[in-house]
């Protein structure tokens, strides 16, 4: 027992002091919602593009799936003293140490995915202090580093993502604002999905007046490039924050709003449709919800066909199921509901199964199942 309670009280004191220096290290972004904090090096140009937001988001990872520094480097057979450095954000990972604490934690390749190759970053730091040059390489890389982090939700907790991802978004709409250039329009459509997802996660966290603020960002800046696919999935983000509100009239107009905007994908469109429809279900506007309804089942041969967009991966056949099971439950339809969600959720894919926001869906089953 002596020697256990040592061993905590070494774990603890490891982890004290990689924490103070990531405190020491900690940058306020102005500007940024709340003042948003983040460990980084206050020299770097390039806010987020360095090892220092992998750190955070590692270390965080770490501490939600109960690891002390000590018991994480012991699990991939590495000195703790040098984990508590690149947890700290100042000796930059291997590629192999990445993919390790990426297993550890069970992100599915989304951690280590969002260290950016050092080639990249040397790119994207250059044009960071001359946007003006904006290129093609650089659109690429932020836009990978995004993609990893909206994948990183779907296996960690969304506070956990937060202050990175608004950390990188505060810097990618400074750089929009001096971009230039025919990729000028491609990094716009970064910006707009960087702004979009902060949105999403802060709307998870129901800081839900930040949340609307960077949703309505979203949807302005799409419009301005004519990307119709992001500014449906931004008023989808939207039409979520209702019902989490329990506003079932904005619930209605949000999604359809979604659903008929110029551009959305036909994925898209279907589960905006069957989303306020549920929406109006619960309004008691059942003529109206049936008829948006027939107008989703329409389209899903055509939204089966086609991939869904890299904005909105998620959008499978078998999610679809879950926002059927949605309306079916506002409209009394409890066996069918039951059938939807219960084939909804075993078709997810299994990294998506333990998102914070799958939990929404698992409820309804519950409802559905207790109601019939």
């Amino acid at each position: 027992m002596a020697a256990e309670a040592t061993e905590d009280v070494r774990n603890e004191l490891e982890d004290v002091q990689a924490q103070t220096v990531i405190q020491a290290q900690t940058v306020v972004i102005e500007g940024g919602l709340g003042g948003v904090e983040y460990a980084g090096d206050p020299r770097s140009k390039l806010l987020r593009f360095t090892v220092a937001d992998f750190a955070d988001l590692a270390r965080r990872a770490l501490r939600d799936r109960g690891y002390s520094v000590r018991d994480a480097a012991h699990a991939i057979d590495q000195d703790p003293g040098e984990l508590g450095r690149i947890l700290a954000g100042v000796r930059e990972p291997s590629v192999e140490i990445a993919n390790d604490l990426d297993d550890l934690v069970g992100a599915g390749g989304a951690l280590a995915g969002t260290l950016m190759h050092p080639d990249d970053s040397t790119r994207v730091a250059c044009i960071a202090g001359r946007p003006s040059r904006m290129d093609a390489g650089t659109v690429e890389a932020t836009a990978g580093v995004l993609a990893a982090l909206r994948r990183l939700d779907d296996s960690a907790r969304p506070e956990s993502v937060l202050p990175a991802t608004l950390a990188q978004m505060t810097e990618v709409t400074r750089m929009l604002k001096e971009a230039r250039g025919p990729h000028r329009d491609a990094f716009a459509e970064v910006a707009s999905e960087y702004i979009q997802f902060g949105g999403w996660l802060l709307a998870e966290l129901r800081r839900d007046g930040e949340a609307v603020k960077l949703l309505d960002q979203a949807v302005d800046l799409a419009d301005e490039i004519g990307n119709g696919t992001l500014a449906a999935q931004a008023l989808n983000f939207k039409g979520y924050l209702a019902r989490q509100q329990g506003r079932q009239q904005a619930v209605a107009r949000w999604f359809s709003a979604a659903a008929y905007t110029p551009g959305a994908h036909p994925a898209q469109r279907l589960g905006d449709l069957l989303q306020a429809a549920a929406g109006l279900g619960h309004l008691g506007k059942r003529d109206e919800a049936l008829r948006m309804l027939d107008e989703g089942a329409r389209l899903m041969d055509e939204a089966d066909e086609l991939p869904p967009p890299a904005t909105a991966y998620w959008l499978t056949p078998e999610f679809s199921r879950l926002s059927f099971g949605l309306s079916a439950l506002a409209l009394g339809r409890y066996d069918e509901a039951v059938d939807h969600l219960r084939s909804g959720l075993a078709g997810l894919p299994e990294e998506l199964r333990g998102a914070a926001w799958n939990r929404e869906y698992v409820e309804a089953l519950e409802r559905a199942e207790a109601a019939r």
